[in-house]
């Protein structure tokens, strides 16, 4: 294993051990990687350790991670590699409902659109707005100033899907503008 490799891979390297198999780096620390292997959960491994090789490097940091950091970054790593979604359910009184998108022309067709769906493409939009927030905040050549504006413009956006809370089934699955989160 090339050392500079080993003290230089950051989250989201994909990695394999002989023991635990193949994981991805979910957390770099000064002696060791936090790593999310698919058979055997979260482990700390060290650097040196010779049953350990880094397969793909991603995202060079010498940077370490918090507790809240490892867990967006779980996740993140769940959703890109492992194609895992969050199950978030539809509120109960929109299930089995349509959206219909009426034409202000009589003559045009208006469409439906099962609700389900609507909320699936919600859900995803906003999963996809967690990624892009944590690619920002993790990127290496992004000022901290860079990082705190492209964050102000997700945050409006978040602001501006709101309207969409009402087809949540659980308040912590709402998005919150700059108002909900100044608390």
């Amino acid at each position: 294993m090339n050392e500079d490799i080993t003290l230089t891979a950051g989250i989201g390297s994909r990695v394999q051990h002989t023991l635990h198999g193949q994981g991805v780096i979910v957390g770099v620390r000064y002696a060791q990687y936090l790593v999310t292997f698919l058979n055997s959960g979260v482990k700390e491994i060290d650097k040196t350790d010779p049953q350990f090789e880094i397969l793909k490097v991603e995202n060079v940091s010498p940077e370490i991670e918090t507790t809240s950091q490892l867990e967006i970054s779980l996740l993140k790593i769940l959703r890109l590699w492992g194609d895992v979604h969050e199950n978030v359910p539809l509120g109960e009184r929109w299930a089995g409902g349509t959206l219909i998108l009426k034409p202000s022309d009589p003559n045009l067709k208006p469409k439906e659109v099962p609700i389900e769906i609507f909320f699936h493409k919600i859900v995803m939009l906003r999963d996809r707005l967690r990624v892009l927030e944590q690619q920002i905040n993790s990127h290496a050549k992004l000022s901290d100033e860079d990082k705190i504006n492209m964050q102000q413009y997700i945050t409006r956006i978040y602001g501006t899907l709101t309207t969409f809370n009402v087809l949540f089934k659980d308040r912590e699955d709402w998005f919150t503008g700059e108002k909900g989160n100044k608390d």
